[in-house]
């Protein structure tokens, strides 16, 4: 079946330009892996000058970094038997360096139990810093880092967390995380339009459509091209949290892999086994919502909206990009936006968004009803 047609969805994407929820968007939807509905909509800037959105246009992809760059290398070290989820960091990383953070282990770092604050402008003193020493020091302000809760014990979305899963990354394979997810992922997978940043220094950059973000208050432009996230570009254009670049089509691509790993339809990447384990809910935590790396839809106000099943996975990123994957209805729902241009004050996603994905829902709910395929 296909959405294509479906003038209330495409209607509704064009509703949230006019209402200034964002300057463009691109959404995605498939079905059972086949791509149902595929748009773009407004512009991809709005100043300094004006230009189209095209279901082409690269994205910032902010926080989906986490879910589909970091949490993809620790998922292979794990599949290669070089961690375990529950081992101390002591085991990992340095001990003489970790201080009262030795005994966390992945799983809790993960599914955002730790401890962990969940930002700090580091940005503001690294800038001072020679670039090839700030991601030590980085780490070493981490870990001096009081813990805001006991670990365990709660659940807080933190940035420093995957930071610390940056170091993991390096420590064990004896490389860089990009350089990791390049040459075993997005290589493989000829995922040329998904990357990390090295803050717009890539050659062909400029040959490519890109969304911009913010006119920047620190770094006093208009930001096209670099990571919007302020401690990513102070390290260099990427970190664990943010950095990732990509298109609406790979990310598709990409998720679509983990899709077929779960079901079981392929094993070239990664076992069904532990594809499986990321998905699930961890519930360490009462009321906790998180997975290993991806989130689950609340029981209330959900970004996924209402129709997404309990076992679905998702994430969001600040920049207005989010993926949704209903594991039982097999939908998977990617809308990228550039919402933070030409300021981050624009915070109407977080209405929208839910309102989009119901009337995806809705409309395969209807053709359901009609008769044809869904789930």
């Amino acid at each position: 079946m296909s959405l294509q047609d479906h003038p209330r969805i495409r209607n509704l994407l064009k509703k949230g330009v006019d209402d200034g929820v964002y300057p463009g968007a691109v959404l995605l939807v498939a079905l059972s892996g086949e791509i149902v509905f595929f748009e773009a909509v407004g512009h991809a800037s709005l100043v300094p000058t004006p230009s189209p959105m095209g279901k082409e246009t690269v994205f910032d992809l902010a926080s989906l970094t986490k879910p589909l760059a970091t949490t993809l290398a620790i998922m292979k070290l794990l599949e290669d038997g070089k961690i375990d989820l529950d081992q101390p960091l002591s085991n990992i990383l340095p001990v003489s360096l970790l201080s009262d953070k030795k005994d966390l282990n992945i799983r809790l770092i993960l599914s955002h139990s730790a401890g962990f604050v969940d930002w700090r402008p580091f940005y503001l003193n690294l800038t001072k810093v020679n670039p090839e020493k700030r991601k030590h020091i980085i780490r070493e302000q981490i870990i001096e880092e009081p813990f805001v809760y006991k670990t365990g014990t709660g659940c807080l979305y933190s940035d420093l967390g995957f930071m610390i899963l940056e170091w993991i990354v390096e420590e064990i394979s004896g490389t860089a995380l990009k350089t990791f997810v390049d040459n075993l992922f997005f290589k493989p997978l000829h995922l040329a339009n998904l990357f990390l940043s090295t803050n717009g220094r890539m050659a062909d950059i400029k040959a490519m459509s890109i969304a911009s973000t913010e006119d920047c208050p620190w770094r006093k432009r208009v930001l096209c091209g670099e990571v919007h996230d302020e401690n990513a570009f102070a390290l260099g254009g990427y970190s664990g949290h943010a950095g990732l670049f990509g298109d609406a089509e790979g990310v598709f691509h990409l998720v679509d892999v983990l899709r077929g790993h779960y079901l079981g339809a392929r094993n070239d990447c990664l076992s069904q086994k532990t594809v499986k384990t990321f998905f699930t809910k961890q519930d360490l935590v009462p009321g906790c919502t998180w997975a290993l790396g991806w989130d689950t839809p609340s029981q209330s106000d959900s970004s996924a909206g209402r129709y997404f099943s309990p076992n679905s996975v998702g994430h969001l990123g600040f920049t207005g990009t989010s993926v949704w994957m209903d594991l039982e209805k097999d939908v998977i729902v990617i809308i990228l936006t550039n919402r933070v241009h030409p300021t981050r004050n624009n915070q109407k996603i977080r209405g929208f968004r839910p309102i989009l994905h119901d009337a995806v829902m809705e409309e395969f709910q209807r053709s359901s009803n009609r008769g044809l395929q869904y789930g």
